[in-house]
């Protein structure tokens, strides 16, 4: 069990009921039942209602020609019945429906239907990338309702993919915590060290690997603190400590921009400066800077 509380995407109850996947009829029943629940998904984020809230709705006919369907898993409606969810990706005139993207809904979903989103948008990324067969080029057609997808020429099988990632909250021998700066971010927006697992690598050899090219220091009793999905568009982010005994930085200019440490004192300063603009409440990196903070990270004033 993970240590950081309310961990967005990771919580939730659905039952994702794979053993269902095999039945090739599933879809098209759980498409005319009135008590499937319908998450639609277009182009540019997920299709909401006239509050802009995400729409769980009924299926419709047309749900049975849509262009990907998944069967996302099995739970209880508000009313205690038991429900399963279905991602569409609806086609025409229903695509261009307003939109809404995950990182604008996610403060606003309760745990069960954040992961199902998290799930979907994973999902659909993965198809909407993977259209063709990585062996022979033939388009790939989905199969296990939505899981998978199968060549109709070489009947190679295509699993979703997950790249796992590593994010480390390094402190010094002052307890600082280590911030950085992406080229491609505005001045301000700073986050906890972070980068992808490359093959043949742990975990912890990851955070030290990591560490050391964007910054040029070493670091020791790296511990896991709690993992998350982070659909954007397909990453597991798997959060950890580090501590180092070296305060001189040696950056990778292209991988960072700026990079420095902060002691608990500065936090508030800096965000009312705007030179500390935090990443969203709902990711990891943000619970694990307040992990290290003890508290939830101040906001900056209006007008500031």
């Amino acid at each position: 069990m993970g240590r950081l509380p309310n961990v967005t995407f990771a919580g939730g109850a659905i039952d994702r009921a794979a053993h269902r996947r095999q039945d090739p009829g599933l879809l098209p029943a759980l498409l005319t039942d009135e008590r499937t629940r319908v998450i639609d998904l277009g182009k540019d984020g997920f299709l909401v209602d006239d509050d802009g809230r995400l729409a769980l709705r009924a299926p419709r006919e047309s749900d049975l020609g849509a262009p990907l369907a998944v069967f996302l898993g099995e739970g209880r409606g508000p009313d205690g019945a038991s429900t399963a969810y279905v991602l569409i990706e609806p086609s025409g005139a229903e695509a261009q429906r307003p939109a809404v993207g995950l990182r604008e809904l996610a403060g606003a979903l309760d745990n069960d239907t954040a992961a199902l989103v998290a799930t979907s948008l994973g999902l659909a990324n993965w198809h909407r990338t993977h259209p063709r067969c990585s062996l022979c080029g033939t388009p790939t057609q989905p199969d296990l309702a939505g899981w998978i997808r199968r060549c109709p020429d070489d009947a190679s099988e295509h699993y979703p993919r997950t790249d796992v990632a590593v994010i480390m909250a390094v402190t010094d021998p002052d307890d600082r915590l280590l911030l950085g700066r992406a080229p491609s971010w505005p001045t301000g927006r700073m986050s906890i060290l972070a980068g992808f697992v490359e093959p043949g690598e742990t975990l912890e050899q990851a955070v030290a690997r990591e560490v050391r090219e964007e910054v040029g220091i070493d670091i020791h009793d790296v511990e896991y603190v709690d993992d998350q999905p982070w659909p954007f568009p397909s990453s597991l982010m798997v959060g950890f400590t580090a501590r180092t005994q070296q305060t001189e930085l040696r950056l990778d200019e292209a991988e960072l921009a700026e990079a420095r440490w902060v002691s608990r004192d500065e936090v508030a300063a800096l965000i009312a400066a705007g030179e500390y603009r935090p990443s969203p409440g709902f990711s990891i990196s943000r619970l694990l800077v307040e992990d290290w903070y003890g508290d939830r990270l101040p906001t900056r004033r209006a007008g500031r």
